[in-house]
């Protein structure tokens, strides 16, 4: 079992490693739209496990504090699925493909840096006498990802309830859309 900030963390370096791939290999599209969709998949439940679980989680455990981390994460995801949409409109042979996936990387590796050095220290000192609850917040984090939606919709919000009730009725249909779409193959992730 892992705590919530080692689940956080090990999405972070996935979703570094999907961006990197697309960058890196500029000259073949088929291998940048197949990482392109991985990321945007991943970003996507990413995002919202994190608004549904650690960002409730954040204001329980911090107050004041808690809350206004919260508030601020979700505004950052709330530009960055935005900026999200208009990349997964986008296919790799598209001139802007990298260029959107450069800008969200800017915003979204900002975010990242913040969280993994400000957040979840904080959160986890509040958790430290209880690993357990840590760690059920990593499951409840990993669960969660597998009912919500696979693509970014930032008018579903980033506040519960609305944000489950609509992301609940967007999965399905993000999922069905997903087999139509390319990923990479399971031994190049």
């Amino acid at each position: 079992m892992t705590t919530i900030s080692q689940a956080i963390i090990n999405d972070h370096r996935e979703l570094e490693q999907y961006y990197n791939e697309v960058i890196n290999n500029e000259n073949d599209h088929n291998h940048q739209q197949r990482f392109g969709n991985q990321f945007i998949w991943e970003l996507a439940r990413h995002s919202v496990g994190e608004e549904l679980v650690v960002y409730p989680a954040l204001e329980k455990h911090l107050g004041a504090e808690g809350k206004e981390m919260a508030e601020s994460d979700r505004k950052e995801h709330h530009s960055v699925k935005q900026m999200l949409k208009e990349f997964q409109e986008l296919s790799a042979s598209d001139s802007g493909y990298v260029k959107q996936l450069k800008k969200i990387w800017g915003s979204l590796s900002d975010h990242i840096k913040e969280e993994e050095e400000r957040d979840l220290p904080a959160l986890e000192s509040k958790l430290k006498s209880s690993e357990d609850e840590s760690k059920s917040m990593a499951q409840s984090f990993e669960r969660t990802k597998l009912f919500v939606p696979s693509r970014s919709h930032p008018s579903a919000g980033e506040h519960p309830p609305f944000e489950t009730a609509m992301g609940l009725l967007a999965a399905p249909i993000d999922k069905v859309a997903d087999l139509f779409r390319q990923f990479p193959d399971k031994e190049k992730l």
